[in-house]
């Protein structure tokens, strides 16, 4: 596949241009972009991505023969019937997370997978747009820490409440925080401990800061396991105005012979820049800048449409992690 075609649809929520960078900085084209009326993102891609035209008419793109592939930022609400509608119409389809907000979604697409043999693909950017997680996972396959047997993966956020939506403050809309950025760490506990599946143990929501937004939830944690590795993650939106960037996100793995932790964004007063790597086993206590590490997903994601494989992600995990993230949210005792 020689320089495959894709257009954006969508822009609702600005995770649409890394999801585009990604896919031009592996050798793709983009062809183009469709979204509803004039969301907030809008500008931004505009001046990321000036020479890629504004397409009014959706069908247009989906009819195009020459576009492979869509990448799907729209309210969360509407990503599954859009990815529907796309893969039905030959596309493959990479979705921002979260990719539904629904058990029923997640039966829909999974149906349109068997039905068309099209990619559906979620872009956990947290893992795919992180190099120092590229690093820590080889380091794990490489046995550095022996048997992952615990991840604690954290989320903050910064809410930067007056620039969002309507849409974003409505667990009918967005799906609740642990739909939508719990999904991050569980794919990372799956993809690290070499499972598959997982089951949830404790789950947690509630809203301390955000009396202006009752249905909104500012807080979450879970707890996961599967056969002998367990995981626990927390997640919010309580990133405060001194952080220079949107939020500390930390990895921490454990194994049976060592320890990994990622400082994935900031080094909160100490080194410069992103990506900070700490590793500890038997034979190492070293810190690992991973800043120009390589982000595979993208690429690997362009080898699967062309040999139809599962390099960049197992389909089925896919699937299992929305289930998951749903499924906390709707054990969830909100506090």
């Amino acid at each position: 596949m020689n320089n495959p075609r894709f257009a954006a649809l969508g822009l609702d929520h600005r995770h649409i241009y890394g999801m585009s960078q990604g896919m031009i900085d592996a050798g793709a084209e983009l062809a183009g972009w469709w979204t509803e009326g004039e969301p907030q993102p809008v500008k931004g891609f505009v001046k990321r991505f000036p020479d890629a035209p504004r397409i009014q008419d959706l069908d247009a793109i989906l009819n195009d023969p020459s576009i492979a592939l869509v990448l799907i930022a729209c309210r969360p609400d509407k990503r599954a019937d859009l990815a529907i509608k796309a893969m039905r119409a030959g596309k493959d389809v990479m979705v921002d997370k979260p990719g539904c907000i629904t058990l029923d979604e997640v039966a829909r697409l999974r149906e349109a997978v068997r039905e068309t043999g099209r990619i559906w693909s979620v872009n956990f950017s947290e893992r795919f747009e992180v190099p120092a997680v590229t690093v820590a996972a080889k380091l794990v396959a490489e046995g550095a820490i022996g048997t992952v047997i615990h991840t604690t993966g954290l989320g903050p956020h910064r809410l930067n409440a007056p620039s969002r939506p309507d849409w974003f403050f409505n667990a009918a809309t967005y799906g609740g925080i642990l739909t939508d950025i719990a999904s991050h760490q569980i794919e990372q506990f799956l993809h690290l401990t070499g499972n598959e599946d997982a089951e949830i143990t404790l789950s947690t929501v509630g809203n301390f800061a955000n009396p202006d937004h009752p249905e909104f939830e500012d807080f979450g944690t879970l707890a996961l396991r599967s056969g002998t590795a367990q995981g626990f993650i927390r997640v919010d939106w309580y990133t405060a105005d001194a952080l220079p960037n949107w939020g500390d996100g930390r990895l921490f793995i454990t194994g049976t012979q060592g320890t990994i932790e990622l400082r994935k964004y900031v080094d909160v007063d100490g080194r410069s820049g992103d990506n900070h790597l700490f590793l500890v086993n038997k034979d190492r206590c070293e810190y690992i800048d991973c800043a120009d590490a390589e982000l595979p997903y993208f690429s690997e994601l362009l080898v699967d449409m062309r040999d139809r494989s599962e390099t960049a992600c197992p389909q089925s995990r896919t699937f299992r992690v929305c289930e998951l993230a749903i499924q906390a949210q709707a054990l969830a005792t909100r506090t």
